[in-house]
């Protein structure tokens, strides 16, 4: 393999992991050490992390530090959902079919489409595979990509564009929407994607980016946070073709950064075009309500050369996850975290704003979920410093963003916190940040 790349040593190949994050030397561990002697040495590793159980989240963007009710916690971990394998055998696999079944059904309605799939691996993946499908429906490679999306999924639909040869061009945000005009609608894209709401939590215009995409004969593509559906119009009921989000919030904790679970929905229109897996509803030969997969146009199931997608295989443990969140909080108590989230952060907003130096990045526009704010010296510093007052304090735009990013003015970029609070976060916490803010900037 390392001949193959043309590396030297083993070493090289993970240059790019910075040294400062390398274990060297090993762990420390003598031979022959009895299992609980082991196990206690790992725990006392993993104790230097700092995650949510030791710090006040207030980072967001795309994950975030949601209560999971301990009935979620307790049904998902059951062991036929587990362990379940993939169901190729419908007759032995009801429970695990009809289960993602139901989670289709849910994620279908809050984006407002007839049908979603079995789930992907994660928001990234939905988003690419949404771009895949809407080239191939329209026949032209031509893609618009707002820079409202977030950073990072940005970064994988370039990834992968290079290999299928997918024309990306990033539309720039003005004052917190795409700024369609500035594109050359002579060049017109088969696909246009936008997220609601953008990864700075400010609202696009879905009604008139539909107008453009009806202009530009193209399909439209929502990324859209399945919390916030429950308080905003559904995507799909704005026009949208397809939507994609990242389901982390409906019940998977945040784990460091995964696994979580990718979601996507369509049209019927573009059902056949639909990646990975979908279960469909049937009947046996005695007539018995039963679940098969169904319409399968993977790699996996029919030639290469006529498969919609190379994705063979779903999250299926998140997607259960998510279903029973979702059965759980149903459609009122979905609605009250969203608005409890959206309070919280407006509450949060309102108070670092009276520190001085500190002020929103898009002043009088209107935000949902999250909130960019700016500090007065480099974000990652003031970060550091709140991170020592037990606080992972947000993210910085600089970390998030490559240089150049159309979605933030560069002067600004280094100096900018994406920051949110979910229902978890009481007013006292928020304070607490406030008053550690204002000692972190000052």
């Amino acid at each position: 393999m390392l001949g193959f790349l043309g590396l030297e040593s083993e070493s090289e190949l993970f240059d790019a992991i910075p040294e400062a994050l390398k274990v060297v030397g090993g762990l420390a561990l003598d031979d022959g050490q009895p299992e609980p002697d082991v196990v206690a040495a790992m725990e006392s590793y993993a104790s230097m992390n700092a995650g949510t159980s030791s710090a006040i989240c207030f980072a967001g963007a795309g994950a975030y530090d949601h209560e999971i009710p301990p009935v979620v916690r307790s049904l998902s971990s059951r062991s036929e959902f587990v362990t379940a394998y993939t169901p190729y055998q419908p007759e032995v696999a009801q429970g695990v079919l009809q289960a993602i079944f139901e989670y289709q059904t849910l994620v279908a309605r809050l984006a407002g489409l007839p049908v979603a799939n079995a789930s992907l691996y994660d928001g990234a993946t939905s988003l690419v595979e949404a771009i895949n499908l809407g080239v191939a429906a329209a026949r032209r490679p031509g893609v618009w990509l707002s820079s409202g999306v977030h950073p990072h999924w940005r970064a994988t639909a370039a990834t992968f564009a290079r290999g299928t040869g997918h024309e990306l061009t990033e539309v720039p945000l003005v004052g917190g929407r795409s700024d369609f005009d500035a594109m050359d609608a002579a060049s017109a894209p088969g696909v246009v994607v936008v997220s609601w709401p953008t990864y700075l939590g400010t609202l696009e215009d879905l009604a008139e980016v539909r107008r453009r995409c009806d202009e530009l004969g193209a399909l439209m593509v929502v990324a859209a946070d399945p919390v916030m559906a429950s308080v905003l119009k559904t995507p799909g009921s704005l026009g949208a073709d397809v939507v994609v989000g990242e389901g982390q919030p409906l019940g998977t904790a945040l784990s460091f950064g995964g696994p979580y679970l990718g979601l996507f929905a369509c049209t019927m229109d573009q059902v056949r075009r639909l990646p990975g897996r979908l279960v469909g509803e049937t009947v046996d030969l005695e007539g018995r309500r039963a679940y098969v997969t169904t319409l399968r146009a993977r790699e996996q199931d029919i030639r290469r050369e006529k498969a919609t997608s190379n994705v063979c295989s779903n999250q299926t443990l998140m997607a259960v996850t998510a279903a029973i969140q979702l059965g759980w909080l149903g459609t009122g108590g979905l609605a009250e975290i969203a608005r409890r989230s959206v309070n919280a952060t407006r509450y949060l907003l309102d108070q670092v704003v009276k520190i001085e130096g500190v002020a929103p990045l898009l002043d009088g526009v209107p935000t949902a979920r999250d909130v960019a704010i700016t500090v007065p010296e480099d974000a990652s510093a003031v970060l550091d410093r709140l991170a020592h007052e037990g606080f992972l304090g947000g993210l910085a735009l600089e970390s998030l963003t490559e240089e150049g990013d159309l979605s933030v003015e560069p002067a600004l970029r280094e100096k900018t916190i994406l920051v949110a609070a979910t229902e978890r976060r009481t007013r006292h916490e928020i304070d607490s940040f406030v008053a550690s803010l204002a000692k972190a900037v000052a």
